[in-house]
């Protein structure tokens, strides 16, 4: 993937985003647990942020995912992770499959203001006993007349207690597993629809994120998304670009944090000396910054594949489970080098280290990728 004139043109109206309406923030809403997502979204719709690889018809830019890619890689410096987590629901996590299988008129009522940032989406798939395991989803929308009535619960739902709508993951047969399961666009202020309090997390601490109960919830059949039956497939292919955009977004904060680490040991002095200047503090920096570029490589190369229409379930699962085992070593070795400075809660490192630590398990635990790319390989027992 190689960047052009305009992709950096996108990355530094992205930037200048980031540090005039977002950073300035970022230690109120941290604090408060919970940040204005209606607010801030209109703000990014306007620039038209939230529609880049959507289509032009309901406002969004048209652009191919590798401009995309390169939003999600600048939103790596927000200094919260959960406003950046956030954006990515309503990007690349809630509304890929309505954007590609939605019907017209679907598309026009519910695409259009995500695309806007007039409405707030969430993705509610994952269930107290049912995170990874998307196939063992209990939540049901029956069919009554010309509608479904939704009854279950959903658990660490991004986005949901300021959601206008849930992209929602169901069973709306019997039938197997795989080909039981359909997608359907819920307004939350449909009467049945509830929340929990907010949820109190390690990390991620500005975004709000609650369970989700929906007590004989009555919504049209055609807020449907695409074939009934299709929505574990549609889910499935939804989860390549929130893989995508979670690999992509890690690259910049690991930059941040390893420069943040640089300027801090040139300062701090040990032994008469900089921390720095111990050849074992410089090399493994070294070390870890190529890292970074070796996984910014692979992420620019499933892109590539994916704006070229491949199958890129290995490459974006190779990235994903990379990006999750990397940034949890960046941030800790990080840490490490800032001494007691860095086990204070306030502390950037800190707080990266705290919200990072999700990406090994959100959108497919690390076990969940290694089988992917094991079966892709051919190496799972009774598969040779």
């Amino acid at each position: 993937m190689i960047l052009s004139e305009e992709h950096q043109k996108l990355r530094d109206t992205v930037a200048q985003f980031i540090d005039r309406e977002i950073n300035p923030h970022a230690d109120e809403w941290e604090e408060a647990g919970i940040f204005p997502a209606h607010e801030l979204f209109k703000k990014m719709g306007d620039l038209g942020l939230l529609g880049i690889s959507k289509p032009e018809a309901y406002g969004g830019l048209g652009l191919d995912y590798s401009y995309q890619t390169v939003f999600s890689e600048e939103l790596g410096r927000i200094k919260t992770g959960g406003v950046s987590m956030a954006i990515g629901v309503q990007t690349d996590m809630a509304t890929p499959a309505l954007a590609k299988f939605g019907s017209d008129a679907l598309r026009a009522e519910f695409l259009a203001p995500a695309i806007s940032g007039e409405a707030v989406f969430s993705i509610a798939v994952s269930e107290p006993h049912a995170g990874s395991d998307v196939a063992a989803i209990k939540t049901t929308a029956r069919k009554e007349g010309d509608d479904y009535v939704i009854n279950g619960t959903k658990m660490w739902i991004t986005n949901s207690t300021q959601a206008d709508y849930l992209c929602l993951l169901a069973n709306t047969s019997e039938g197997k597993p795989h080909s039981n399961k359909s997608l359907i666009i819920v307004p939350t202020k449909t009467p049945g629809v509830s929340f929990s309090p907010r949820l109190n997390k390690l990390g991620m601490r500005s975004s709000d994120t609650a369970q989700v109960f929906f007590d004989d919830v009555r919504v049209p059949q055609r807020y449907r998304i695409g074939d009934e039956g299709q929505g574990f497939i549609y889910q499935m292919l939804q989860f390549q670009e929130e893989r995508l955009f979670a690999a992509a977004g890690t690259l910049k904060g690991m930059e941040d944090c390893l420069q943040q680490t640089i300027a801090y040991t040139r300062e701090r002095e040990i032994f008469g000396k900089p921390v720095l200047d111990n050849q074992v503090v410089h090399f493994r920096l070294a070390e870890m910054q190529t890292e970074v570029e070796a996984l910014r490589a692979l992420v620019y190369t499933a892109v590539e594949q994916y704006i070229h229409g491949q199958d890129v379930t290995e490459k974006a699962s190779m990235a994903k489970l990379k990006a999750g085992r990397l940034v949890r070593e960046v941030t800790d070795g990080c840490l490490q080098y800032w001494g007691g400075m860095g086990f204070m809660w306030d502390n950037p490192i800190s707080r990266a280290y705290r919200d990072t630590r999700i990406t090994s398990i959100g959108g497919g635990a690390d076990e969940v990728m290694l089988s992917i790319i094991c079966k892709m390989l051919g190496t799972l027992p009774g598969k040779r």
